[in-house]
């Protein structure tokens, strides 16, 4: 596959970027993390102005390389919500035939939720089950803490088996407890520890993905 240059469009826009990795590369300074994990780290950095994250951030072994394997692929990319699916470029998505699905409005979906007095994003994720799209997938939860413990139930069950979990979901209720459960299973993950997190967050470690599967930072 010949890569494209996936770096911002304008001279002006590479340079504003440049300018801002070179400013959080040197206010973090020396680090822990690997040149690729870095990636991931800085880009998180980047999209939320906040160095935190440089501690927040959990990368499990051969999680990057799995998302990496699995976009290039051309796997499903399954969002909790509509903001993270919208946020993903069209050009990257089309460059590696990635299509990005989100189920959360559909009304099948919420009828079942009110049915079973649970939510809409479990009950997304119950369906993109349903339709075979999360086996091999990369699941990107940035809201939802519902959505990422129903992905965690199904893959526990044997259901299904997703190439990389990213759960960075924002809250007060349930969201850091869904990211321990997260980071205590077997599923390949990055996530975000305790309660920050969100839409943005999950849209800039997908980016970082596909920068990294063209070799570009």
């Amino acid at each position: 596959m010949q890569h494209k240059d996936m770096r911002q469009l304008t001279q002006l826009g590479r340079a504003i970027e440049s300018s801002s990795f070179q400013i959080i590369d040197q206010e973090v300074g020396p680090n822990t993390w690997d040149a690729k994990e870095w990636q991931i780290v800085r880009r998180v950095i980047h999209s939320t102005a906040d160095f935190e994250y440089c501690d927040l951030v959990s990368i499990s072994q051969g999680a990057i390389e799995a998302g990496i394997r699995a976009l290039e692929s051309g796997c499903p990319i399954v969002t909790d919500v509509d903001m993270i699916r919208i946020g993903l470029s069209p050009s990257r998505l089309e460059q590696y035939q990635c299509e990005a699905h989100c189920f959360i409005s559909d009304p099948d979906v919420i009828a079942s939720a009110k049915e079973h007095n649970s939510t809409r994003a479990r009950y997304s994720m119950k369906k993109a089950a349903d339709l075979k799209l999360l086996d091999g997938a990369v699941v990107a939860i940035g809201n939802a803490p519902t959505a990422l413990l129903e992905i965690i139930e199904l893959a526990e069950q044997g259901i299904i088996k997703p190439a990389l979990v990213i759960g960075v979901p924002v809250g007060f209720v349930s969201a850091a407890e869904s990211k321990e459960l997260t980071m205590a299973s077997s599923l390949p993950h990055i996530v975000t520890k305790g309660r920050k997190g969100g839409s943005t967050i999950a849209v800039s470690i997908v980016h970082a993905l596909f920068y990294l599967a063209a070799g570009q930072t």
